[in-house]
Formats: C-alpha cells, sequence, structure tokens
C-alpha cells in the first residue's frame, strides 16, 4: 500500500494501475470466500435445524390443524368475556338509563356524588333538586343521578 501512494505522489501512473489490479484481486478473492463460507454455514444450519422446524408442526400440515386450535381458544376466550363482562355491564347501563328517564317530580334520588334530595323539576337533560333543611335548590344533569330511592306502584 506504501509502494501504491509513493508512485502516486511520484507521478507514475503506468505502476498505479498495476497496483490497483492486485488490489482488486484481492479484495475480491476475499469477498469472495467469505461468501462461499457464510453461505456454506448457512446451509449447515438450516440443515440442522431442520428437524426442530418439523418436530414443532411448522413443516407439516398438522401444524396448520394447531394454529386453527390456538385461533378457536381465543375466539372462544372473546366470546366468554364478552358473556361475562360485557353483556352484564350493557344491561346495567340499560336499567340505569330507563330509571333515569321514569324520574317523576316528588322522587328522593342521590347523585353520583352522594348528594341526597328531592326532584323538584324535569328538563331534557338536567334536573332541580332540593336538599336539606335549608331546601337549597341543585339543577343536575340526568347521567349524575345514580339511584331512585321512590318505590312507584308500577314497578
Amino acid at each position: 500500500m506504501y509502494n501504491f501512494f509513493t508512485q502516486i505522489m511520484s507521478g507514475d501512473i503506468s505502476g498505479v494501475a498495476d497496483t490497483l489490479e492486485s488490489v482488486t484481486e484481492t479484495i475480491g478473492d476475499t469477498v469472495s470466500g467469505a461468501v462461499s463460507e457464510i453461505a456454506a454455514s448457512g446451509a449447515e444450519a438450516v440443515a440442522n435445524t431442520s428437524g426442530v422446524v418439523s418436530a414443532a408442526g411448522a413443516g407439516n400440515p398438522g401444524g396448520l390443524g394447531a394454529m386453527w386450535g390456538q385461533f378457536g381458544l381465543i375466539g372462544l376466550m372473546i366470546v366468554a368475556f364478552y358473556f361475562i363482562l360485557i353483556r352484564p355491564q350493557r344491561k346495567k347501563e340499560k336499567e340505569t338509563a330507563k330509571m333515569r328517564d321514569k324520574l317523576e317530580v316528588g322522587d328522593i334520588v342521590t347523585t353520583t356524588g352522594g348528594i341526597i334530595g328531592i326532584v323538584v323539576s324535569i328538563k331534557d337533560d338536567s334536573i332541580v333538586i332540593e336538599t336539606g333543611n335549608d331546601r337549597s335548590k341543585i339543577r343536575i344533569k340526568k347521567w349524575a343521578i345514580q339511584s331512585n330511592e321512590t318505590i312507584h306502584e308500577s314497578e
């Protein structure tokens, strides 16, 4: 390599071309040798792991059935979650919405904040309740009513 730089500095161009050719051949031989070694070790690694792949079931048709079995198990879990968690929650939400729609003036209600009062007036989405001995009036949203303590005959 030192000779290469000294030839360039001295202006000897004919020797530079020969040096470049020899460097290119050396690099090419090194790269092709490395590639062939990597290819041989890769083929050997594939040959050594082929037994593992077939033992796991991914290489044969039985592996596909095992995969569908796992999907079936996940689907079964989703259905179970629906019937255990989601469906009862929706049923409770429907009952609460029905209770809020059936509120009447004079009902005793409890808010989500724990305030107990008597319904004085009802509008579209808000309710005015009267609380305490001093008869304070509070306007709240319908969604803030947690329970209706008054029992109606129709229930």
